[in-house]
Parts: C-alpha cells; sequence; structure tokens
C-alpha cells in the first residue's frame, strides 16, 4: 500500500509531505482546491508523462516520491526482483522534473523508464477517473474490461501474436505469388556477383594490409638509405657519433658525482638515455635487414589492389567492405533459393498459423462467454443498489465478422435501465448519469476481484446523489475493509463514511497560491461534513447532521 507521498514544488504545491494507512481515505476540498494535483502527482509516480509547466513557477524543478509497503504485495515484489530493484526496505519510486522539460524517474534509488514504471505501478495502484463512463461506450474499451476480467492475458497476447503471424506469412505469400520473375532475376544476378567475389576471395583487413605494404615497397630505397645514415650517426660513425658522446657524459659525470652527489639526477637521466639510444639503433639495425627491394612483389601488390578496387567500385563500397559485401549478397542469395519463398511451403505455413490462432481465439470466446455470463448478473445486483431497480446489465458476446487481433469476438455491452425494455447498447440507451452509476458497479466488480493493494477513485460519484450516494460510499468502505482505498470527492455521504478524511486547502499569500492538505481530527472532520452538506452558512443543525453521518457509517 501506499505509506508516504512527498511533494515539492508541483504545480501549486511548494513542500507537501503525506502519511496514509490501509482503509477508505475521503479527499474533499473546495471546487478548485487542488485535489486532481494530488492525483496527477501519484500519476507521474504510476507512469504519465511529465510536463514542465507542472512545476512550480519560479523553481527549475520538482520532486514526487511514493513510499510503498511491499509485506502483502508478491507480484510487486517479484517485479522488483526479476529487475533487480528488489529492497527488502519495500520500494520507493521518485520523479524529478526540470524545467527544461527533461524529467528523470527512480525505482529503489535504480535510474527506471517509463514503460518499467507502469509495469510495477500496474501492480501496486488502479486508478479510476471521474470520466471513465465517457469512454465505456467504445467497443474497445469494453473488450478490454472484459478481457481484464477474464485474466487471461497470456492467452490474449498469444491471440494477438497469432493473428500477426497470420498477417506476416499472407504478406509473403502475396509477395511470392506477385514477385516470382522478379526473383529468378534477382537470384541469377545475386549468383554472377557472389562468383566473382569468391573468386576475387577478398579477406578481412586485406585491402588496408596490402595498401600497407605497397608503400613500403614503392620506397624501399629511400627507407633503405635513411635509416643506414640513422644508424651511422647515432653509432657506426667513428669519427661522431651520439653514442660515443653520450658514453663519455655518463663517464664525466660519474666521476663528478662522487664530488657532489646532486649531479646524480642528470647522471641517471643521460645513463638512461644512453641506453635507449643503443636498443632504438638496434631496432633500426633489425628494420634494416628487413626491407628489401622487391619489384616482382611490388607489381604483385599493385595488381591486387588494383583487381579490390575494380570490383569495389563496381558494388559502390569501398575496398575493405568487400568481405561484408560478399556475406550479405550470400545471405540474401540463399534467403531467395530457401524455402522462405516457395509458393507451398508458405501456404502451408499459412494455413498451420490461421489454424493456431482460430484455436486459441476459440478458447478466448469460450472464456469471454462465461465470464461475460458471471459480470452481467454481478453488475445487474449492483445496479439495484445504485437506485436502477429493475434494471438489467447484459454482456454481449457474439461471432465477429473477421477474425482480428483481439479474437473472433464482437462484444457489446448492452442494459436495459427500466423493468420490462429489453436490453440495447450502451451507448444509445443510459443518460449520463445511468452511464456514471453503471460505470461505477463495473468498477467496484473490478475492484472486489482485484489483488492490486491501493485503489483510487477519482469523482467516480458525479452524478448520484441522495441515498444512492450513501450506498456509493458504503460500498468503498467495504473495499476499504481489506486494501487501501482514496476517494476524491464532493458528497457528504461518501466522505462521512471513510475511515481516514483529509481536506485539500488553497490559499494566497504575498501574491503566492499554495495548496495544502490536512489530516482531519474528529471535530475538523465534523465542520468538514457540515461545509459539504450546508455550504457556506453553517448552522448546528447542520453539524449535528454530519454527526449523525459519521456515527452512523461507524
Amino acid at each position: 500500500m501506499l505509506e508516504l507521498l512527498h511533494i515539492r514544488n508541483f504545480a501549486i504545491i511548494d513542500a507537501l509531505e503525506l502519511e496514509f494507512d490501509r482503509g477508505l481515505t475521503a479527499l474533499t476540498g473546495e471546487t478548485g482546491a487542488g485535489k486532481s494535483i494530488l492525483l496527477d502527482a501519484i500519476k507521474l509516480i504510476a507512469g504519465d508523462r511529465a510536463d514542465s509547466d507542472s512545476i512550480r513557477s519560479g523553481c527549475d524543478r520538482a520532486e514526487i516520491s511514493a513510499h510503498f509497503d511491499l509485506a502483502d504485495v508478491a507480484p510487486a515484489r517479484a517485479w522488483l526482483a526479476a529487475n533487480d530493484m528488489l529492497d527488502e526496505g519495500g520500494c520507493v519510486i521518485r520523479r524529478v522534473l526540470a524545467a527544461g522539460g527533461r524529467s528523470k524517474a527512480f525505482i529503489n534509488g535504480a535510474s527506471a523508464t517509463l514503460t518499467q514504471l507502469r509495469a510495477l505501478c500496474d501492480r501496486l495502484v488502479d486508478i479510476h477517473g471521474q470520466h471513465e463512463h465517457q469512454s465505456l461506450q467504445q467497443a474497445r474499451v469494453q473488450r478490454e474490461l472484459l478481457d481484464g476480467f477474464v485474466g487471461e492475458t497470456g492467452l490474449v497476447a498469444a491471440v494477438r501474436r497469432d493473428f500477426e503471424t497470420c498477417r506476416e506469412l499472407e504478406a509473403r505469400l502475396e509477395q511470392a505469388q506477385s514477385g516470382a520473375h522478379e526473383r529468378e532475376q534477382r537470384i541469377d544476378l545475386l549468383s554472377l556477383y557472389c562468383a566473382e567475389l569468391e573468386d576475387l576471395g577478398a579477406a578481412s583487413g586485406e585491402a588496408e594490409a596490402l595498401q600497407t605494404e605497397y608503400r613500403r615497397l614503392a620506397n624501399a630505397g629511400a627507407l633503405l638509405d635513411k635509416t643506414a645514415a640513422i644508424v651511422e650517426r647515432l653509432y657506426d660513425n667513428d669519427e661522431f657519433n651520439l653514442q660515443a658522446i653520450l658514453s663519455q657524459c655518463v663517464a664525466d659525470l660519474a666521476e663528478l658525482r662522487q664530488s657532489d652527489e646532486s649531479l646524480a639526477t642528470s647522471h641517471d637521466l643521460i645513463n638512461a638515455a644512453a641506453i635507449q639510444l643503443d636498443e632504438a639503433t638496434a631496432e633500426l639495425r633489425r628494420y634494416r635487414d628487413t626491407i628489401e627491394l622487391d619489384g616482382g612483389r611490388l607489381e604483385e601488390v599493385n595488381e591486387r589492389i588494383a583487381a579490390l578496387q575494380s570490383l569495389a567500385r563496381k558494388h559502390r563500397v569501398d575496398s575493405d567492405e568487400l568481405p561484408q559485401l560478399a556475406a550479405r549478397l550470400a545471405q540474401e542469395l540463399a534467403t531467395l533459393e530457401s524455402d522462405a519463398y516457395d509458393l507451398e511451403t508458405i501456404a502451408t505455413e499459412l494455413e498451420q498459423a490461421r489454424d493456431a490462432y482460430r484455436a486459441r481465439a476459440e478458447e478466448l470466446s469460450r472464456k469471454r462467454v462465461q465470464t461475460a455470463a458471471r459480470l452481467s448478473r454481478e453488475i445487474t445486483a449492483v445496479m439495484q443498489d445504485l437506485g436502477m431497480q429493475g434494471g438489467r446489465f447484459e454482456i454481449e458476446v457474439a461471432p465477429g465478422e473477421a477474425f482480428s487481433a483481439s479474437g473472433l469476438d464482437a462484444i457489446r455491452y448492452l442494459v436495459s435501465a427500466n423493468p420490462g425494455q429489453p436490453p440495447k447498447p450502451l451507448s444509445k440507451v443510459a443518460s449520463g448519469g445511468e452511464l456514471s452509476r453503471i460505470s461505477l458497479a463495473i468498477q467496484v466488480i473490478m475492484s472486489e476481484s482485484s489483488r492490486i493493494p491501493t485503489l483510487i477513485f477519482d469523482e467516480v460519484d458525479s452524478g448520484v446523489g441522495g441515498g444512492v450516494a450513501e450506498i456509493v460510499g458504503n460500498k468503498l468502505r467495504l473495499l476499504g475493509g481489506n486494501r487501501q482505498v482514496f476517494c476524491v470527492t464532493h458528497l457528504p455521504q461518501v466522505a462521512s463514511q471513510a475511515h481516514h478524511h483529509y481536506r485539500v486547502e488553497k490559499s494566497s499569500d504575498a501574491g503566492e497560491t499554495r495548496t495544502a492538505v490536512v489530516a482531519l481530527d474528529a471535530e475538523a472532520r465534523r465542520e468538514e461534513i457540515a461545509r459539504m452538506l450546508g455550504g457556506v452558512r453553517i448552522t448546528e443543525q447542520t453539524r449535528a447532521h454530519a454527526s449523525e453521518m459519521i456515527a452512523a457509517s461507524e
């Protein structure tokens, strides 16, 4: 569960630290006080993309961190372990937003991507927004909700992969059928190219080695003469050579240092130079002995370089790229000559892929039908509690018009808002208020079956009131009996049933606007419920009513 939330320089929050516990927590406050800012902060922790405009005015960065207790969240612990981020102290997720538009994310101190944040928080937090009922009319959303209840994420993914495999094989078959003549022409051309490259036999690094050898052979005379002259100046000249001069200097300094030891460094340095000169002379002599004036080899190297360059120009590559070109063209030729382009082979593979897709899609259809029947009954039951007596909800799973990545089914949500009326598509018969309540019923059922420890409801009670609002609060409180539930609400019937209550307040001081969040004690909570009941003017009667509502929920 979410234990601690720390926010700094985010929107109109300068610094905020909140501790949370299990149960139902109500977040209330005047419209515009900043309740949505708290949710935006949590959504950033959960992997939403950052906006530099969210940084508090005048600040260069914002920071949000959340600490989660993972004692009862095995899926999250397993994910952290698999990603080498597990810490026995729990889980700390941190987002840092920079004014330049860059943001950073960290999980237990390790740098993380937004994809990793989403993957982890999918196991920690489930956020239900106040506008979810608007998307509930979309076929894609209806299918995804049903599949979420089915719980077979691996099967859904396998159906999608099988569908994509079929599409790829269909494209290959079409390409093979339409490009048979062009393929034969390409095979003939590649065969010629590969034969030329094989005959040439260019080796990796050969072009560079040949150029090095050519320069040495072409300049052999000058290399031989100049290295011999250098050796003579260093050592072989009887009248004047550096070796004799350095040796004399070493001897003289050896004698002088007996009188003054401060000359020791100079003596050692010149002695080292004499040793290095001896080594350099020996190396030059060995090099001189390797030089050959070989005109025949020079001609061979020149011809080989010309052959490499000629074929390289033909294929518009550098000479040193010929070995890679040969391998690439050979691979293309092998592919074109393989079964990958054989029409009969591709057709067989396509039929097998379609059979695999059909088998998995039919299995998914059976599970969807079973789950749809159960959900229809459960959501219908919750609708009765939410003031839609006699209403009926039905999930229709029917054969679709064609294969698709999501399976063989056309899924529709049907509803009958009044007794005796046949169910019709949700988008055609439900009003805004009814859609809101149906969405809430679905979310309640989903949350009851979910293993996610923290649930956040963002004004999902909009569009309801009176006794229905009290029932909504009761269901949210029941959910909070075995997990952590947050609810942003304007309804006193809901807030009065919370185990914990926070009020979001906005204030202005010296031209600056700030949002604060206050944990309410019993007296402050009664005042807040009374404000939600009575508005601007709060009377003793209103306070008494607030006390009754709070007492009734305990």
